[in-house]
């Protein structure tokens, strides 16, 4: 009974996820271009807009340099190699291009609904790397997290690429195989624990999930080195759709679960 209630929570779920994305998503036309302003927000609060156009037969979907530009302004600059491998890094997990400053997909009629989702993904992603610029973050989120599962010989694949109920692709920061003990496990990293990276978070994870034929377990690793915390409505929302949120303060708690 508790597996058929979970179901139609998850189904639920996508349902209301597609119809919140449906409400509020305007489109405007202008100069030859498309303009698409979607609800995901940037971390100014600023809804993400994208642009579209038809060359060649296919179509064009940038963010026509603003993510880059705009962490230019708050003081990211691809200045070191490191930075600049991240990028790349962050992008081919998308399957998205950088095209001088801007971010790029093409697409056809048949995907165009995926590789949308695709660039925003992105874009959300690249505006993470925001935190790279603050002077306490040393390193990439990602990394830490990356090091910390190496030290304690949790074995793992990085950046895969897995579709979900909904037909979309999603991108999975780590994946735990299945073992004798412990069933297969995705692991998201989210370097900025915020409401709008949370919705994004759970409706990945358990579109992904309700498209696997095994009991996948679910966590995030949440970055609480900031001054402000986790918020306590982001944790319990995890709980809800019964995935499990690790602090990273609190990481080696959950180290023998990981790698059993």
């Amino acid at each position: 009974m508790g597996v058929v209630l979970m179901l139609a929570e998850m189904k639920r779920l996508a349902i209301s996820y597609g119809e919140w994305l449906k409400e509020n998503t305007t489109v405007r036309e202008g100069d030859g271009w498309l303009e698409i302003t979607t609800p995901f927000l940037d971390r100014h609060n600023d809804a993400l807009q994208i642009y579209v156009c038809r060359r060649d037969g296919q179509f064009v979907l940038t963010d026509d340099g603003y993510i880059l530009r705009d962490l230019a302004v708050s003081g990211f600059q691809l200045t070191s190699d490191k930075r600049r491998e991240l990028l790349t890094q962050t992008l081919n997990g998308f399957g998205v291009r950088q095209s001088g400053d801007a971010l790029e997909v093409i697409a056809s009629e048949t995907n165009f609904a995926a590789r949308k989702h695709d660039l925003l993904q992105a874009m959300l992603a690249v505006n993470d790397l925001f935190y790279l610029a603050q002077p306490s973050h040393d390193s990439f989120f990602q990394e830490e997290v990356t090091e910390w599962l190496d030290s304690q010989e949790i074995r793992f694949a990085r950046d895969m690429r897995l579709f979900g109920k909904s037909g979309l692709e999603h991108s999975i920061d780590y994946v735990i195989p299945k073992s004798v003990r412990q069933p297969e496990r995705l692991l998201q990293g989210l370097s900025q624990p915020s409401r709008q990276m949370t919705r994004n978070s759970v409706f990945t994870l358990t579109d992904i999930r309700s498209a696997r034929q095994n009991q996948t377990a679910l966590y995030v690793m949440l970055n609480d080195q900031a001054p402000s915390g986790v918020p306590t409505d982001v944790l319990s929302a995890f709980e809800k759709y019964d995935i499990t949120p690790i602090l990273f303060s609190q990481r080696d708690n959950y180290a023998e679960e990981l790698a059993a």
